[in-house]
């Protein structure tokens, strides 16, 4: 991108930082002596637009493992468009080692960036993220802060090898875990599973949250045209952060900001957009937090709407059943998916390009349509997920109909309730629990404020005497999440949770649990009258947390139909300060 796309309305004079450095006063003394205390010449930050790059790298993050030296990939860029870019280190937020669950500190680093950016002399960002939380969490701090800003995506690593297959993250692990417990494969497989499963930096290269969410913020316009798809290890990757430097800076002298760009429309299209992949779960709850924040009054009825009408045509694992993150990428990448389905988006939206979503994916061809399918040969016929209520989801539910054995979509079995995860765990390795094929396994008390933070528990793990049988799925119901790189007939989200007081509270072993996702309802066969009676003698838990971060997660936090937001940082609960303290 060679040229500006937009008009230049910025003058040197209105830029945000000249607040801090432009004045002859004592205070910016203060500022541009420790400036230069650093090495820096005023020629350096004098009339020229502070770029801050919130950087997520950490030595516990190998998703962004390669950030350590991208970042001066982003800084060249931001020099050449004539920036001064600054490095703000923020939360890493590892999905792979963050206990006990990263979705308790994804409004820590949403709380984070918005405060970094309000705090620090700088006119626009570049935001480094990718794994998991790390997406949402930057963007939504972001979008509250409002002044210019472009998402650069870790990109999704290599795909796995193990015998000559090909292994994808997550999914795979979970595939070969039941394996290794039916007794089909040995502890030296496992192992080389182990070894070969991860190659190189970068996310998951299944369709899990990381790709999920890379793939909804550049339809939501806040990604470089094609950047979502970019592979973490290609030399492309190194050239995208380097243009995301040059562009954050003509955006700034456009003062295009994360308002003029997040519309409801935007929001839309990145909801046709995760449909169509056969995205996370966890797409619903991020979507519907960032859209809140952008002042979009997203929920669950517009997810709904799209599943029924958009197809899955994005054939990668878990939904798809061959192909990675890697192919995907060959065969079109994400401009070439939404040519494809071009006629569910708005293509007037802006995004980061300074054009529109219709000129960013003009051209966009597909290269392998077995990868990436027209819609007329999906791999599903409607959307990646489906919103369920009913009695024990009266706020709603969600299930991933793509990625399960198709005899789950209407099934009618037994609960066999569990309180917490250990008692759970220990039972599915009891051969002598009275599982069945029909039961269906309920896990309550992990939702928001259950979890604490909604762990990714949703996946309940087979039984291994249903594995020694054959089966290797099985209705499974909680108020938990699950990770995007899973997959099976697993109910997840269910609101309001059990540890406030939700219906799933009331279920008992034994009561009958029928699900219908044709008719998008789940229902516990018990009579109004006994549910009265059980909620009477419910008895409320104890509190989580006393204190720290916790106790205000555990006091502030939104349930999952909402987005899981903090309720004080809601859009219209009260405008921040944005000026610097005069001392």
């Amino acid at each position: 991108m060679t040229a500006s796309p937009l008009p230049k309305i910025k003058t040197a004079e209105e830029l945000r930082s000249r607040r801090w450095f432009g004045p002859a006063d004592l205070r910016s003394f203060g500022h541009r002596s420790r400036a230069m205390q650093m090495g820096y010449s005023p020629e350096e930050w004098t009339g020229k637009p502070v770029i801050a790059i919130l950087n997520t790298w950490s030595d516990l993050q190998p998703c962004h493992a390669h950030f350590k030296t991208r970042v001066d990939d982003v800084k060249r860029g931001i020099l050449m468009a004539g920036g001064f870019p600054v490095e703000l280190p923020a939360l890493s937020v590892s999905e792979s080692y963050v206990k006990p669950t990263t979705m308790l500190y994804r409004n820590m680093l949403a709380m984070e960036t918005e405060e970094l950016l309000r705090s620090h002399p700088v006119d626009g960002a570049v935001l480094m993220g990718g794994c998991d939380k790390t997406t949402p969490g930057l963007l939504l701090g972001a979008t509250s802060m409002n002044i210019p800003a472009i998402f650069l995506p870790a990109g999704p690593m290599l795909r796995g090898n193990w015998q000559g297959k090909h292994l994808g993250s997550g999914s795979d692990s979970w595939k070969y875990w039941d394996e290794l417990r039916a007794g089909k494969i040995t502890d030296q497989d496992w192992l080389a599973v182990e070894g070969g499963i991860a190659r190189s930096y970068g996310t998951c290269m299944t369709m899990g949250t990381a790709s999920t969410m890379t793939a909804i913020a550049e339809a939501a316009g806040m990604v470089l045209p094609g950047g979502s798809s970019m592979l973490a290890a290609d030399a492309g990757h190194i050239r995208l952060a380097s243009e995301s430097g040059r562009r954050i800076v003509d955006m700034v002298w456009e003062d295009l900001t994360p308002q003029k760009i997040q519309s409801r429309a935007a929001f839309e299209n990145a909801i046709a957009v995760a449909m169509a992949m056969g995205c996370s779960t966890n797409a619903i709850i991020h979507l519907i937090a960032m859209a809140r924040r952008a002042g979009q009054d997203i929920g669950l009825d517009d997810f709904e709407r799209y599943s029924r009408k958009v197809p899955v045509i994005g054939n990668v694992r878990p939904s798809g059943n061959a192909y990675l993150m890697e192919d995907f990428y060959y065969a079109g990448g994400i401009k070439a998916l939404m040519n494809n389905i071009r006629e569910h988006l708005d293509l007037t939206c802006l995004t980061v390009s300074g054009r529109t979503l219709g000129e960013n994916i003009e051209g966009a061809k597909v290269h392998n349509d077995d990868v990436i399918r027209p819609t007329s040969n999906p791999i599903y016929g409607e959307g990646s997920l489906a919103v369920l209520k009913g009695n024990l989801a009266p706020d709603g539910c969600v299930i991933k109909p793509a990625a399960m054995d198709q005899r789950f979509l209407k099934h009618s079995g037994p609960a066999v309730v569990f309180d917490d995860y250990p008692s759970m765990k220990k039972a599915v390795d009891d051969e002598s629990y009275p599982f069945t094929p029909d039961t269906v396994m309920v896990l309550r008390n992990a939702g928001p404020q259950g979890g604490p933070g909604m762990p990714e528990w949703g996946m309940l793990p087979m039984p291994k005497k249903l594995l020694k049988e054959g089966h290797r799925d099985m209705m499974r119901l909680s108020d938990a999440r699950m990770s995007g790189t899973s997959y099976g007939a697993c109910v997840l989200h269910v609101s309001p949770e059990s540890w406030i007081g939700g219906p799933l509270a009331l279920l008992k072993t034994g009561d009958m649990v029928e699900v219908d996702v044709a008719s998008r309802s789940i229902n516990m066969q018990v009579s109004d009258n006994e549910l009265a009676e059980r909620r009477a003698a419910l008895q409320a838990p104890e509190p989580r947390y006393e204190r720290g971060y916790g106790w205000m997660f555990t006091k502030h936090i939104q349930q999952a139909s909402d987005g899981c937001d903090f309720d004080f940082l809601k859009t219209d609960f009260g405008r921040p300060v944005d000026e610097p303290v005069i001392y």
